[in-house]
């Protein structure tokens, strides 16, 4: 440890999300202890699961998997709340690296080409000053190797957020939200695989698939930290 990390850590602890526990070095967000009682959903790379079947009829996907179970007012939404909203940008990351590091073993990326980060509009980007999504891509890609494409699609419009819309009302607020670049054409023939931090009904990611239906013999996977089943 720095004497700069040292220095820090006295006057701004780093605190557990969940029960407030001072964090050693290593931790990151949760305290080893609340870590360890994340509901896993265990998807791994089994083929047609449940989180897979959600997506069935609307693209040809290839696989699909999350890492944890989401629930209101629970760990993992804390986390995707820090992640999102208090700047925790190392938290990204090393989600990211999580996901990488319990699929690696089973084959989940075998055959990607690519990651594709779902990206956020321009304003909120500039707003925000990261895409979450992003840096868990980038946290992934540490780990697999597997490149990032940033530029393959864009945001068209600054949407209303999805939180507390209806299922139906979730559909129509991304209705043609995301659009090819030019760039777009180099995923022709590849196996990409779409990262988002959370999948409640699947419009966002589905929006992001459609963007790209034009592009010749495209494969899709879909991987998200957590999963509001």
């Amino acid at each position: 440890m720095s004497l700069w990390t040292d220095i820090r850590d006295f006057f701004f602890p780093r605190l557990c999300l969940s029960c407030g526990r001072k964090l050693l070095v290593g931790e990151e967000g949760l305290c080893i202890s609340c870590f360890s009682s994340l509901p896993y959903t265990n998807l791994g790379n089994t083929p047609g699961n449940e989180m897979e079947k959600c997506f069935w009829g609307r693209f040809p996907i290839v696989r699909a998997s999350s890492l944890f179970y989401y629930a209101k007012g629970g760990d993992v939404a804390l986390i995707l709340y820090a992640m999102k909203y208090h700047g925790r940008k190392t938290l990204c990351c090393k989600m990211g690296e999580l996901m990488a590091g319990e699929l690696l073993a089973s084959g989940f990326f075998e055959g990607v080409d690519c990651l594709l980060p779902v990206p956020l509009y321009r304003a909120r980007l500039r707003q925000r000053g990261y895409n979450q999504s992003e840096l868990l891509a980038s946290g992934i890609s540490k780990v697999t190797g597997i490149p990032l494409v940033t530029d393959a699609i864009i945001r068209s419009r600054n949407n209303a957020t999805q939180t507390h819309k209806s299922g139906y009302a979730r559909w129509k607020n991304v209705e043609g939200l995301f659009q090819a670049t030019v760039t777009a054409s180099c995923l022709e023939g590849k196996h990409v695989l779409l990262v988002d931090d959370v999948l409640t009904t699947g419009a966002t990611l589905i929006a992001c698939a459609d963007a790209l239906f034009e592009l010749k013999n495209i494969r899709i996977s879909v991987l998200t930290l957590a999963w509001a089943r």
